[in-house]
């Protein structure tokens, strides 16, 4: 009878262990993070600086792949996403106080909008 219920909580603890969010992450799901697009300047500025200030941020200075189009959430989304994919891409890693959103579709392949480069 022990390892019988033995075996059932070890059952129950790897369905437990399975499901919800780490489920979408078995699946190695691609994500970015880039800048909401109702973040202000200053915002935006804040979240280079710290996102810079812990990854390299080179590809974004002037006559470098990343920096064009030349614009401020352009270049935030660039180093809020070096940043989100260099820490292992966790939800944390993007909230930037509530500025970062997490996308699923590459940013890069939108010719609408080039978020990130």
């Amino acid at each position: 009878m022990a390892k019988a219920m033995a075996a059932l909580s070890l059952l129950l603890l790897l369905l437990y262990l399975s499901s919800g969010e780490d489920s979408v992450m078995a699946n190695e799901q691609k994500t970015w993070c880039v800048a909401k697009p109702s973040s202000d300047q200053a915002t935006l500025l804040a979240n280079i600086n710290y996102a810079c200030a812990h990854v390299d941020c080179q590809i974004l200075q002037k006559g470098c792949p990343c920096f064009s189009p030349d614009s401020l959430i352009n270049h935030a989304s660039i180093a809020m996403n070096l940043y989100y994919q260099c820490k292992g891409r966790n939800h944390w890693n993007c909230d930037f106080r509530n500025s970062g959103l997490v996308v699923v579709t590459d940013p890069s392949k939108n010719s609408m909008n080039d978020a990130i480069c």
